[in-house]
């Protein structure tokens, strides 16, 4: 798959659930609601994860961190989707370019516009769904909880 060639919509729904599924059971867990999963182009599930920063008091432990540990050492990523269901912080953007993964599917960008536009710059292909279900996932836990998403986003 190369940057220019579409995804297939399917394909994607299906990698964005995993995400979702993970953000369900970091909430039910008293974290963040936040998931992420690595896949191969080919929809190979790889490692999956949420945030844990709050159930392990480690504030290095986002989704797409615990997603990528899951996954193991690889040679390259390049061939590697990383679908996270809220637009990476500068952290995890940070990941995403040091490893040089090819792609990045993203639920929704509008409750945290992290780095994926620098990503993008740097030769990321970003897929922004804005899903309402993941929309709706972090939306209700921010309303409850605005400190604690304020401590965990940085702000």
């Amino acid at each position: 798959m190369s940057p220019a060639e579409p995804l297939d919509d399917a394909l994607v729904r299906r990698m964005l659930a995993v995400a979702v599924a993970e953000a369900r059971h970091g909430l039910s867990e008293g974290g963040i609601p936040i998931g992420a999963a690595l896949f191969h182009q080919d929809g190979t599930l790889l490692g999956r994860g949420h945030n844990r920063r709050v159930q392990d008091g480690d504030p290095l432990m986002h989704a797409e961190t615990a997603a990528f540990r899951a996954a193991g050492r690889r040679r390259h990523y390049a061939d590697c989707v990383m679908v996270t269901t809220l637009s990476p912080c500068w952290y995890c953007s940070g990941l995403l370019r040091q490893f040089g993964i090819g792609t990045v599917v993203i639920g929704e960008a509008r409750t945290f516009e992290g780095g994926h536009t620098w990503v993008a710059e740097h030769g990321c292909r970003v897929v922004v769904l804005d899903d309402a279900e993941c929309m709706e996932l972090l939306g209700g836990f921010i309303a409850v909880n605005p400190e604690l998403w304020h401590e965990d986003i940085g702000e």
